[in-house]
């Protein structure tokens, strides 16, 4: 229990780090995101291990854990952060949170050929809603550029009066699909790989702590030797003032949802708490709305599509046995209950 609720919290700020990434993506680049957002993370991890007592946990690690840790923290803190600020820069949080879901599946595949984990009717069924969000909300802004194409664009004389053309000329979110939606899944192969390499670093000493801190060391190493590009340290180095602030903030909360991801991953298995942090698309729909509301998009189907990737995170998260406790379901649905697959 205590693992799910570390994941929800994790949950929340992921959400939270998505819509401030998103709002300092629009002045800044992918690259100055991962540089300001690295350090606070090394920094806080380094501090949680101190405080909590779980450097000899370094000293316990083998080279295998440390190999994965290091590994998961190239995939998530480096790959699949630079590419989800290129997502939101694109297309926006609320756009490229249901193609990003597609990380769920990674994970469960991983843990269930590497770590022994199955699939059961219920999970399924999460996995099919998940992947329908995406295809939904593909089809239906299709049906919707066309309706709008079919229009006639035309201003009245009466429009001109009340102002109506100067609200339409306001500046309006265009998202760039076909970019956002390549770097969203691109970024999903690295939060989704993540969270195995990161389990099985964390399965002998179970210190999420010192789990973290290794993990976060090799992402900023990483970027270090990026920066030795000079491109790279110029691009950096020209970031302005809102971008930096903005990208400092989304650190800061990414730092303190991976300290509680790393947590949820020591106490509870990958199929449990990959699906709860899946639940940051309604936290990231929320903070979206408070923070980048002019920059977003907040059609009726995109809201259909975010409810539709939650359900079936949601889906993924429960067991089947809780869900029938509560029903008096017929005896064909207990016996498919039982399913199981790889049935080791």
């Amino acid at each position: 229990m205590l693992g799910i609720f570390f994941a929800m919290i994790s949950a929340a700020c992921f959400g939270f780090q998505n819509a401030s990434a998103r709002r300092g993506a629009l002045s800044g680049t992918a690259m100055q995101g991962l540089v300001t957002s690295m350090v606070a993370g090394t920094m806080l991890f380094l501090g949680c291990t101190i405080v909590f007592g779980e450097l000899g946990a370094l000293e316990r690690m083998s080279l295998s854990d440390i190999g994965f840790l290091s590994a998961a923290g190239f995939a998530h803190f480096v790959w699949g952060r630079y590419w989800n600020i290129r997502a939101l820069g694109a297309i926006g949080a609320n756009l490229a949170g249901p193609v990003q879901q597609y990380q769920l599946l990674l994970s469960l595949s991983l843990a269930i050929f590497f770590l022994g984990e199955y699939l059961t009717p219920l999970k399924v069924l999460g996995i099919v809603l998940v992947i329908s969000a995406p295809a939904f909300i593909l089809h239906q802004r299709r049906a919707k550029t066309k309706r709008v194409q079919a229009q006639p664009a035309e201003v009245t004389v009466a429009d001109a009066g009340t102002g109506a053309a100067d609200a339409d000329a306001r500046p309006k979110f265009t998202p760039r699909l076909l970019e956002g939606y390549v770097c969203a899944i691109l970024s999903g192969l690295g939060f989704g790989s993540s969270a195995v390499l990161a389990k099985a670093g964390l399965t002998s000493t179970g210190a999420g702590f010192a789990g973290g801190f290794i993990s976060y060391v090799c992402a900023t190493s990483c970027v270090g030797i990026m920066l030795l590009s000079p491109r790279n340290l110029a691009e950096v180095r020209a970031m302005r003032g809102e971008a930096r602030k903005w990208f400092f903030v989304s650190g800061m909360a990414v730092s303190f949802s991976q300290m509680f991801r790393y947590l949820a991953l020591s106490l509870a298995p990958v199929t449990v708490t990959q699906p709860i942090q899946a639940t940051s698309l309604i936290w990231r729909m929320v903070f979206g709305y408070f923070i980048n509301r002019e920059h977003e998009s907040f059609d009726r189907f995109v809201l259909i599509g975010l409810c539709l990737s939650f359900a079936g995170a949601f889906a993924l998260a429960v067991s089947d046995g809780m869900v029938l406790s509560y029903f008096d379901a017929p005896a064909w649905i207990i016996e498919l209950s039982h399913w199981r697959w790889p049935n080791r």
